[in-house]
């Protein structure tokens, strides 16, 4: 299922919050390489995950983590301005119809299962997105990705506009775009096995029918 957990309503879910940031630490550390850091605990956190973001959480079954993305205003501090603007020659994305996706997490079963686990997880929770956006107002979502990702885009119906890239093959990274139309929706719900009703059904159990967002940053 899916969840919508502000950053201090982690410690009501602990074993999904843990999960969480354990499984951030084996993509973006172990297995992804990347200079990240990792608690004596082992698990992930960076100076975003202390400004209150909300995150978009696929719970599995047994309440542990099975992917998630965390999501921010760009009005604010925000990681594609503060360390990917040479990605989009240094102007910076401010507008609060532009909200940031960042630490996007599949954990381990699902990530080495790019042909089934992986893309049904992503689309669940690229569905997710398009409730925050037509809750929230928003029209855009930015994010930095991967080259592996950039299949997973595709295989789901989700790619999104380039805005700017460096590097080649695996080590490419890229700055993408995405907006969410109707076509675009049914094209990821159906990727994601999920009826609309039901993701809209989990979006409404956790922020009610007015979907007011509350202060993040």
């Amino acid at each position: 299922m899916l969840r919508y957990l502000y950053g201090d309503e982690l410690e009501s879910h602990p074993v999904l919050s843990r999960t969480m940031f354990e499984d951030r630490a084996w993509q973006f550390r172990t297995r992804q390489g990347w200079d990240v850091e990792v608690d004596e605990t082992g698990q992930e956190r960076d100076q975003y995950d202390a400004m209150n973001p909300l995150y978009v959480i696929w719970e599995r079954p047994d309440g542990r983590h099975g992917g998630s993305m965390r999501l921010m205003p760009t009005t604010g501090p925000c990681m594609v301005n503060e360390h990917f603007s040479h990605l989009m020659d240094g102007q910076p994305i401010q507008s609060p119809l532009i909200w940031e996706c960042t630490r996007f997490c599949l954990a381990p079963a699902a990530a080495t299962t790019p042909s089934g686990g992986a893309a049904q997880v992503a689309a669940a929770l690229m569905l997710a997105g398009g409730e925050v956006m037509q809750g929230f107002g928003v029209e855009h979502f930015i994010g930095v990705f991967d080259a592996r990702m950039t299949r997973i885009y595709r295989m789901i119906g989700a790619s999104p506009e380039v805005l700017g890239a460096s590097g080649q093959g695996r080590d490419r990274i890229s700055v993408g775009l995405w907006a969410f139309s109707p076509s675009a929706r049914r094209r990821v719900a159906q990727s994601a096995g999920l009826s609309p009703a039901l993701s809209r059904h989990w979006f409404q159990r956790a922020f009610g029918a007015g979907h007011a967002a509350r202060h993040v940053a």
